[in-house]
């Protein structure tokens, strides 16, 4: 063999070696990458209080939680089915104004995902499914 060619050979192997770490980083990091945080019932139910006061005026008042929501479907949480206009059903604020839940409708009735915000830090903490019995009307 030349020197030529080993040269060649040379540079052909460590460019298919870069490539294969590059390949196995990107796989690692989208394994790796972060799913909507599911809350315990613990955290959710100690966000309710006594009385949750509902927002009449979703959009000004609601936090923006569209990257969140974004995230649910990619992530199969939320249907790709509803209408993004009847996404949000109500939005409701502790009593202390700290925390929002936002629901989201689901497929079924009386079934909902509920979005909380913290608003004190600015931060949704997570999501939680919900079957509304009489939460947020006590």
């Amino acid at each position: 063999m030349t020197i030529d060619k080993l040269i060649h050979l040379h540079f052909l192997s460590l460019y298919v070696t870069v490539l294969i770490i590059f390949l196995v980083v990107l796989y690692i990091k989208l394994k790796n990458k972060k799913a909507p945080k599911l809350l315990s019932k613990e955290k959710f139910y100690s966000t309710l209080t006594e009385k949750m006061i509902e927002s009449s005026t979703i959009d000004k008042s609601m936090f923006n939680i569209w990257p969140f929501v974004n995230e649910l479907k990619k992530a199969k949480i939320v249907s790709k089915k509803i209408n993004e206009k009847d996404l949000v059903y109500k939005v409701y604020r502790n009593f202390e104004e700290n925390f929002e839940h936002i629901l989201l409708t689901t497929e079924k009735n009386n079934h909902y995902l509920v979005v909380l915000v913290n608003l004190n830090k600015n931060k949704i903490k997570g999501y939680f499914p919900l079957e509304m019995t009489n939460e947020y009307n006590k």
